[in-house]
């Protein structure tokens, strides 16, 4: 991934990354909806495979086709686990307890985690002073937001914020393995990601779950299909065409816009109580996220 593909973003580029962050930070939310009667594997299962499905006829479609059997394929395969059923399932998880928008706040910790990672990982990636503040800025958030609770012992609401916040790193590490993969099309890519983060599900699915057995709500099947049409399959879609076309830098102002708009979707549609803490804890994620990114264009 680069940065600035060139410096004169346009209006559509800005439309499209507000539309792109708008449709993640809704896939909180609907997952709120989704847990109430879907387990969190049964679910992310459900939102990969659906969106697995559609990405693989639009690549047929468009003459793309799956990468040649070889070392590529681990690659993609730790993609797969870290990048997309595990984060899934943790998210969800959390969410069985907690508030959308304290989920959407603790997933804004994955830049952060994504440059301690590739400062171990990478030679390109390394931390200074400036990136340290803003790591340890965004991190202190996290604290806030946690709270004294975790100082009684670790209960169930804190495990389960711990679990989300888990799913930030996952995608850390997994956008550090992405960068190590061989150039692809963005929806071959997604498509044979996707298939394989839906394998993976199965065997855990069917153990733990019995998803025969289980009896959803209408409200939670309308909750599936729009995480894996939109929040896992359109996005990914998004995300790609934008990193073709303005680079990776340009995608990372989603970092401020997603957890704000997390917490608003939160309040508006499903009646969250907006704590004091949570907008301090916000505050100090974005401060961090914001002093980290100044340290990367500074050493860059």
């Amino acid at each position: 991934m680069t940065g600035f593909k060139s410096p004169d973003a346009g209006p559509f580029d800005y439309v499209l990354l507000l539309l792109l962050a708008t449709i993640w930070s809704l896939s909180f939310g609907a997952i709120k909806v989704a847990v109430e009667t879907i387990p969190p594997i049964t679910l992310a299962f459900s939102r990969m495979a659906l969106a697995a499905v559609i990405l693989t006829l639009m690549m047929r479609l468009w003459g793309g086709r799956f990468p040649a059997w070889g070392r590529e394929w681990i690659g993609l395969f730790a993609v797969a686990l870290v990048g997309n059923g595990l984060p899934f399932f943790l998210i969800g998880w959390g969410e069985v307890k907690i508030d959308s928008s304290l989920a959407a706040i603790l997933m804004a910790v994955m830049p952060l985690t994504t440059a301690l990672i590739a400062h171990v990982f990478t030679q390109t990636e390394k931390l200074n002073g400036i990136k340290l503040v803003g790591i340890a800025l965004g991190f202190s958030g996290v604290a806030v937001l946690v709270g004294p609770d975790a100082l009684a012992g670790l209960g169930d609401d804190v495990i389960r914020q711990m679990a989300v916040a888990g799913g930030a790193v996952c995608y850390g590490i997994a956008s550090v393995i992405t960068r190590s993969l061989p150039p692809a099309k963005p929806v071959d890519r997604s498509a044979v990601v996707l298939v394989l983060a839906s394998l993976q599900m199965v065997p855990v699915m069917i153990w733990l779950d019995q998803p025969w057995t289980l009896s959803p709500s209408t409200e939670s099947i309308w909750a599936v299909v729009f995480l894996g049409l939109f929040p896992t399959g359109l996005a990914a879609i998004l995300y790609f065409k934008l990193i073709a076309v303005r680079g990776a830098t340009f995608i990372t102002y989603n970092n401020y816009l997603i957890p704000m708009l997390g917490v608003l979707w939160g309040f508006l549609f499903l009646g969250e109580i907006i704590e004091p803490r949570a907008l301090a804890a916000l505050g100090l994620v974005l401060a961090g996220i914001a002093v980290a990114m100044l340290g990367a264009r500074k050493r860059a």
